[in-house]
């Protein structure tokens, strides 16, 4: 019989949010210094890395990379509403925006606007070459609205403590 303090498989608790938010702000740790950071012994601070990994908590580990120094120095927000929303338009609106590599994250809204992208391009001609031949084509679009990025004021992948 499982002891009272046991966890349900999946269950986050608070040992692994610690987890999680270390890991935030540094994947390449070693699981050494993980667990001296959570307070655990390495063998259960690895066997929790891996029932976060295999219960799909944590999916993946990327490098955080600085846009401009990659090519890409423009940051663009671009809201979009649909003239229909049948499903027929909706789920081709969805493949083809998925397919775009511009566009790093779709978001589905609430409001007047029916979906945000953020988007990464290397200049103005870049940006007006991706709406008139990447966005334009996919058609059933009412309005577009965008926003440039000029500032960054907070940005972080760390997850509050919850």
């Amino acid at each position: 019989m499982l002891a009272d303090s046991a966890k349900d498989e999946g269950e986050v608790d608070a040992k692994d949010r610690q987890i999680i938010r270390a890991l935030q702000r540094d994947g390449r740790m070693t699981n050494q210094d993980l667990a001296d950071e959570v307070n655990l012994s390495p063998s259960p601070c690895l066997r929790r890395v891996k029932n976060l990994e295999a219960n799909g908590v944590i999916k993946g580990y990327s490098a955080d990379v600085d846009a401009a120094a990659y090519g890409m120095a423009i940051t663009v927000f671009v809201r979009i509403r649909l003239e229909r929303h049948n499903e027929t338009d909706v789920q081709n609106f969805e493949k083809r925006v998925r397919m775009i590599d511009e566009v790093l994250e779709c978001h589905v809204l609430t409001g007047a606007m029916d979906y945000q992208l953020r988007v990464l391009v290397s200049d103005l001609e870049a940006y007006e070459e991706f709406i008139r031949h990447r966005i334009h084509p996919i058609g059933g679009i009412a309005s577009i609205d965008t926003s440039f990025v000029y500032g960054t004021v907070k940005k972080t992948s760390v997850f509050p403590p919850g």
